[in-house]
């Protein structure tokens, strides 16, 4: 049985008794649960960088996950000791750089296996071990015996053979006996920088028949390096907002010192990268997320465009209305001073909504899930409020249409304030839901948004709007994005920021304003004060105001 094979069986039986999932294993070691899947099936191979992140997660030495499945597993416990040279520096939580000597080592052993490997009795003779006592070594065919001494890929002790060009103990009982026989922990060469550690950080050495690893010396902290903007960066599970903003605002700064510091062409090179980048962020944002979503599902026949520049059969609920008392007053000669007011990256706002995670599935049951999210079949009630637009926009035709899930609960959320009855629902097309799928991606962009519009940066803005409307608009069926096809998170995305117009206009009217108009994602116009209303600025939680007229004169 090869190297990697031993590996898969090894990583197995961890996840087995640590109760985790292939997600949760991908979370932990910053990959994606269909990578763990191709690995652990033996359709792709695990690289040695993906053994010190899996020795990482689990907090063991490189040399115990190597050891095969029973070794790994009791010094996961504590109930073996572990192969960890003595004086050896513990594993940190996350590893950036593995050695590459050993990366050639393990990927050659894992397409070519050696002689020495075909005539070892198999795992539980070679390399499970209850404690690493020396034993006689297997000689291989193959490897070359050398004259000189060089330090051991794997546990770093002096080796007599040769493998691939580079010095190798053969078996794991090798390593050990090395490392017993290398005795205290002095006899180790010294690191670079050794002599500026001080004599309190002396290796301890533990005291026999204990199965815990060993004391090790202090060493200086390393601040990590910041990750690269081209790709997410590999770590622990938990991708901090501001990791994201690190990404994005590296990006910038990269792209334009490669324009040498021109402005118009870094701003046009940003936005080519927009979709590819936003789409990384969104990969990067999901790993440690509790829920895996489905990024190619079937699409339903209702979500389906009937001609290339035609639309589905969603209705997303854009405004577009006029106060008619108000116009009808203008034209018979009042003079109507109003506002127009422009709400702030709608988009960007509206990811704050509920998506489904998988596969749409048929719910006839006629209720709603607030579990749940999808696109329904409705029948809305009538709409008796002609100084309030209607919540479904500017449709004018009567009796049943397909609405998603933004303006099915905006519809709702109206019946519940008595505006109006609630819709009559004839079918649903749901997925379980969440309303933070999107969250850790949205709060990154609106952080960088804030900070660019903080210190002037007008370069991110325009980089950071062109992220989140492309993510939106090419989402659903275009052949511009092809990481993601969620046609019902688009309209549900556009539903959500028309429904935000609306309730900002609704909060208006309670506030005593007349709302004259609404049009589009982002613009509201008023008659009054409405500064005590919305707080002005550029933030999403503000308002700006746009121009101001005289309803019946000159705009």
């Amino acid at each position: 049985m090869g190297t990697e094979e031993i590996l898969r069986l090894t990583v197995a039986a961890l996840m087995a008794r640590t109760g985790e999932r292939q997600t949760d294993l991908a979370a932990g070691i910053g990959q994606a649960q269909t990578q763990v899947s191709r690995k652990q099936s033996g359709r792709a191979h695990w690289s040695l960088e993906d053994v010190d992140l899996l020795a990482a997660h689990y907090r063991l030495h490189v040399l115990d996950l190597l050891a095969g499945p029973t070794h790994a597993a009791g010094v996961l416990h504590g109930s073996v000791s572990s192969l960890q040279p003595a004086g050896a520096p513990s594993l940190p939580a996350a590893i950036e750089s593995p050695a590459p000597a050993v990366t050639v080592a393990l990927d050659e052993a894992a397409h070519a296996p050696t002689a020495a490997e075909r005539e070892r009795p198999g795992p539980a003779g070679a390399l499970i071990r209850t404690s690493p006592t020396p034993s006689a070594p297997v000689q291989p065919e193959s490897p070359a015996v050398v004259s000189a001494a060089g330090p051991c890929v794997l546990c770093g002790q002096p080796a007599q053979h040769e493998l691939d060009g580079f010095a190798q103990h053969l078996t794991a009982e090798e390593c050990a006996a090395a490392v017993a026989a290398a005795g205290t922990p002095q006899t180790s060469a010294p690191t670079p920088g050794a002599e500026e550690i001080p004599a309190s950080a002396a290796v301890v050495e533990p005291p026999p028949l204990v199965a815990e690893p060993p004391v090790t010396p202090a060493e200086p902290v390393v601040p990590a390096t910041p990750p690269a903007p081209a790709g997410p960066r590999r770590s622990a599970p938990g991708y901090a907002s501001g990791t994201l903003v690190e990404q994005i605002s590296g990006r910038v700064h990269e792209v334009l010192a490669a324009c040498s510091g021109d402005m118009e062409a870094a701003q046009a090179e940003l936005i080519k990268m927009a979709i590819p980048d936003v789409m990384m962020l969104l990969k990067a944002s999901r790993v440690g997320g509790r829920y895996e979503h489905s990024e190619f599902p079937p699409t339903k026949e209702i979500l389906r465009k009937k001609s290339q520049k035609g639309a589905d059969e969603i209705w997303e609920g854009r405004p577009k209305w006029r106060n008619r008392e108000l116009f009808a007053a203008a034209k018979r000669g009042e003079e109507i001073e109003v506002t127009a007011l422009d709400m702030n990256a709608a988009y960007l706002s509206a990811l704050k909504c509920w998506l489904p995670i998988g596969q749409l599935k048929e719910d006839a049951g006629g209720v709603h899930d607030p579990k749940k999210a999808g696109v329904h079949l409705i029948t809305p009630a009538d709409w008796d409020h002609p100084d309030l637009p209607n919540p479904l926009g500017n449709r004018m035709e009567p009796g049943e249409l397909w609405v998603s899930e933004s303006t099915l609960r905006l519809l709702l959320d109206c019946a519940r304030q008595g505006l109006a009855d609630a819709p009559l629902i004839h079918r649903s097309l749901v997925s379980g839901a969440s309303e933070a799928l999107l969250e850790k991606l949205r709060r990154a962009l609106a952080e960088s948004r804030k900070t660019a519009l903080a210190e002037g940066d007008e370069l991110t803005v325009a980089y950071v709007k062109a992220m989140y409307s492309k993510f939106v608009s090419t989402i659903g069926e275009s052949s511009a994005n092809r990481e993601l096809r969620r046609p019902d998170w688009m309209h549900i995305i556009r539903a959500k920021a028309f429904a935000n117009l609306w309730m900002k206009a609704h909060k208006a009217h309670k506030a005593g304003l007349q709302v004259v108009e609404i049009s589009g994602t982002d613009e509201l116009h008023v008659v009054g004060d409405w500064r005590p209303v919305f707080p002005e600025g550029r933030d999403l939680n503000q308002v700006k105001e746009k121009n101001s007229y005289i309803l019946g004169g000159k705009r």
